[in-house]
């Protein structure tokens, strides 16, 4: 896969040379190249942005060096169509789902904006040749999307073919598509059995492969209802087994005609 970063702080995306990015990079599985937007700025000052039309606060990173910018890493490709990736808190959201989708595209061009964003003609002149995604990391502001970047790069390298040690290892991750029905993972444990007098549950020492699997899902219902309550109200009924409803049941939750689960309302008494 290759990735064009085209930002005003290339200095922001140096943690794409360390970890598990930094990793796939040196063993040619992943081809990242980071620009600098100032490069196709042209006066003394190399300005990317101007006032806003119609007024309001903040400023607005101005089309021309974008245009250029994306025009010169797309003639820098094979012949093919890269797919763009703006992060900005406007766009959706961005989910395991859409990594998945992301890591099967073999080029993505990353266009993270500062100030109030980037002139909206940029996005649509793009939109109507390639494949274009408005994705939002979160709830919040960021002074740019770089970080969003990091994020969402990390999240889509880990998913390509070699990059992780065990193949396997992204398979039950946490809102993965199929995962335990996305649920959350579950608490995990390594060596010492015992630290600062803590112990780990027994059923992980068992060797009995059938309780350990319904013990961390069990434990993953906990942590999804406790933490991500709105997970357990989308799961799918046919996904969920006897045990599971007996759990939920346990937890406070109460079936509903189709099926589902929702949380009890408190009686009176509460």
């Amino acid at each position: 896969m290759r990735i064009d970063v085209v930002t005003i702080f290339p200095e922001y995306l140096e943690p794409l040379n360390v970890s598990l990015v930094g990793k796939a990079r040196a063993r040619g599985l992943l081809d990242v190249r980071v620009h600098d937007l100032r490069d196709w700025a042209h006066d003394k000052h190399k300005t990317v942005d101007d006032t806003p039309y119609g007024g309001g606060p903040g400023m607005v990173m101005k089309p021309e060096p974008w245009g250029e910018a994306l025009d010169a890493v797309r003639a820098s490709g094979d012949g093919r169509e890269p797919v763009l990736v703006v992060p900005t808190p406007s766009g959706r959201p961005f989910t395991q789902e859409l990594a998945v989708e992301l890591s099967q595209r073999p080029w993505l061009v990353f266009a993270p904006a500062r100030y109030e964003g980037i002139d909206r003609r940029v996005i649509d002149e793009y939109a109507e040749r390639w494949e274009v995604h408005e994705v939002s990391i979160g709830d919040y502001v960021l002074a740019g999307g770089e970080a969003a970047v990091l994020v969402i790069t990390e999240a889509v390298a880990r998913l390509l073919p070699g990059v992780l040690g065990n193949a396997e290892s992204h398979r039950d991750d946490s809102f993965s598509p199929g995962a335990m029905a996305d649920l959350l993972e579950g608490p995990v444990y390594t060596k010492p059995p015992v630290w600062r007098d803590r112990t780990i549950p027994e059923v992980l020492l068992s060797g009995h492969h059938g309780k350990i699997a319904r013990w961390r899902r069990d434990q993953a219902f906990r942590r999804t209802c406790a933490n991500r309550p709105d997970l357990v109200e989308r799961c799918d009924p046919a996904a969920l087994d006897q045990h599971d409803r007996a759990l939920l049941a346990e937890l406070g939750w109460t079936e509903q005609a189709d099926g589902r689960f929702g949380r009890a309302a408190p009686t009176m008494e509460e």
